[in-house]
């Protein structure tokens, strides 16, 4: 049974929209205590951007609030209901199987957060779950997800995490631990997937024009909100995925329910990124047939959101035959604004201040050079820069074969770059700025993990969050972060940690 601490507690004023949605959108449940919860990290940044006393957070009350322990007045926790397609199978009943939505708050420039509690016990949607989470997966969505966030890139954050003081058994026995995310919502393509398979259009109503007055209000009085917001979701997922991408990032579980309609990544369990580049890189010990490997990614988001739009169908006209019209003729635009999207960012990364069609070639033969010589993604980009004037041996070195071929890559690239209005040493600044030196490298995060969950030494961890705070600036002394990672015979595996 979950303590009540006062309302305002560590300035957490709740207002609960969702919560007053009708009773088929969630169930009322109460997080389940666990014994002796010890705060692992609060992250002050964040908690001062919602307008949140992190000192509170880190109190003796904070971290009972923070394990599930203890509920402030105002907070409302349910679990919500959703379906989804999982590796291209329907599952009409998902739901939060793991997690609690306390409440939404709105931070400091006035946006509306909700604040969640991942594995704080059972809910109606865990099946035969056990509803907790392992330490381990837990500091992986904290790095990883700030990670993301220094990038650049829309998503899901971290607020806290604490240990639990109960182990939680999946192969073994692991210790246990509480995360607190916080995201803009958790209303997802398979939110809507499960009033579609109700065929409850009634509250599929709803839920879009609670989705549209909550995200998206400036499409409110267009001619039709429900084609806007078809329109608005595939232009947030097309900039989503599109710049993951261009940094290596590799989404593990691309399903429909963890697809948000916000535009933020979500669900960090069996994600990386890739080092040496290749297309077909996938990680997820799940995805035996690479369903979502680096180069299925943008078409991924497009089946994911072809299941969104057949959703609305109901929505966007009184005939089906119309409606199904307009939807395939946006959903026909989105390899279009996909692209684009990628177009601009990747032409960026190589210098570009302005990327055309006719720069694509350009992009894509340095990719082909680049998985022909085994080159790492990172490093590729970033050692580029330093080529605007004259190659350097560094950025050679990171290709095994075909070094004749990227010099001639090198002289059409710098006559390229000639045509900027920059000068080569200000198109090295503007390199530096968007291709990062950091990233989570796959075996520096699985030493982090490794030091918390077996030794419960936090100090990696905390280095390196520090340095993924800064991807873009080189740090004295941190250059064990962006070596490259040494050769393995086994493939590296990343699991859900479910």
């Amino acid at each position: 049974m979950s303590t009540e601490l006062p309302a305002g507690f560590a300035g957490l004023i709740f207002d609960n929209t969702y919560a007053r949605l009708p009773d088929i959108f969630f169930s009322r449940v109460n997080p389940t205590a666990v014994p002796s919860p010890t705060l692992v990290k609060v992250n002050r940044v964040l908690a001062s951007e919602l307008g949140v006393d992190s000192a509170a957070l880190e109190s003796p009350s904070g971290v009972q609030m923070l394990a599930g322990n203890a509920i402030p007045q105002g907070a409302e926790p349910i679990a919500q209901a959703y379906a989804g397609h999982q590796f291209g199978y329907l599952n009409p009943r998902l739901g939060d199987g793991r997690a609690i939505l306390l409440g939404e708050v709105t931070d400091r420039n006035g946006m509306r957060r909700d604040i969640q509690l991942k594995g704080p016990g059972r809910t109606p949607y865990s099946r035969s779950g056990d509803g907790r989470a392992a330490l381990g997966p837990v500091l992986r969505e904290y790095l990883i997800s700030e990670a993301m966030y220094h990038l650049g890139i829309r998503t899901t954050r971290t607020l806290a995490a604490v240990t639990t003081g109960h182990p939680v058994y999946r192969e073994t026995a692991l210790p246990g631990a509480v995360l607190t995310r916080v995201g803009a919502s958790h209303i997802r393509v398979g939110t809507f997937e499960f009033f579609r398979l109700h065929n409850d259009h009634h509250n599929l109503k709803v839920l879009a024009d609670y989705v549209i007055e909550r995200h998206y209000p400036e499409i409110r009085a267009t001619e039709n909100p429900y084609v806007a917001l078809l329109e608005v979701v595939i232009h947030a997922q097309a900039k989503l995925v599109s710049s993951w991408l261009q940094v290596g990032f590799i989404h593990g579980v691309m399903n429909t329910d963890n697809m948000t309609v916000s535009g933020e990544t979500i669900d960090y369990g069996p994600c990386a990124f890739m080092d040496i580049y290749d297309p077909a890189t996938v990680f997820s010990s799940i995805d035996r047939e690479g369903r979502y490997a680096y180069g299925n990614q943008g078409p991924i988001a497009l089946w994911n959101l072809t299941r969104f739009a057949e959703c609305l169908l109901p929505l966007m006209a009184e005939s089906q035959d119309k409606a199904i019209q307009k939807a395939e003729t946006i959903l026909g635009e989105f390899s279009d604004i996909f692209n684009d999207y990628w177009l601009v960012g990747m032409g960026s990364k190589i210098g570009l201040s302005k990327a055309t069609s006719a720069d694509e070639k350009l992009i894509t033969d340095l990719l082909q050079i680049m998985r022909a010589g085994d080159a790492d993604f990172t490093l590729s980009f970033r050692l580029l820069a330093d080529c605007t004037i004259a190659t350097t041996e560094k950025f050679l070195a990171l290709f095994k074969t075909g070094s004749s071929t990227i010099e001639q890559w090198l002289d059409r690239w710098r006559d390229r770059i000639g045509n900027e209005r920059q000068s080569p040493a200000e198109v090295r600044s503007a390199m530096l700025l968007v291709n990062p030196l950091y990233i989570p490298r796959n075996q520096n995060v699985e030493n982090v993990l490794q030091a918390a969950a077996q030794d419960s030494n936090y100090q990696p961890f905390e280095e390196m969050l520090t340095v993924l705070s800064q991807p873009f600036e080189e740090q004295d002394g941190m250059e064990k972060y962006s070596a490259l990672p040494p050769l393995a015979d086994a493939p590296y595996r990343t699991f859900c940690g479910t």
